[in-house]
């Protein structure tokens, strides 16, 4: 899933959480008080915008990014499945072994 992907980068788990935490950002604001440039923020808001995380509006000439909470509530959904599927294989396995 291009999601995992993208959420398996440091960086761009720490954009999720401030775009989930603050809302909508800027670019300049998402780099305010960080060692990342622009530039490499951009390119991480677009990895994140190509799993669907993310979007950006144009708001005159700045670029506002916001999160998509659907494909996160999609994504916690899949791991509750995987989840239950342990849960079941972890149980039919103490079961043989008791």
């Amino acid at each position: 899933m291009p999601v995992f992907a993208a959420l398996g980068d440091e960086t761009r788990l720490r954009l999720v959480a401030r775009l989930s935490t603050e809302g909508p950002l800027s670019i300049a604001r998402l780099a305010d008080g960080s060692d990342i440039s622009r530039q490499a923020i951009t390119k991480h808001l677009h990895v994140l915008s190509t799993a669907g995380l993310v979007h950006g509006l144009r708001q005159g000439r700045e670029q506002i990014w916001e999160l998509d909470p659907k494909r996160l509530d999609e994504t916690r959904r899949y791991l509750d499945r995987i989840s239950h599927q342990w849960d079941d294989a972890l149980a039919r396995l103490k079961r043989l072994v008791e």
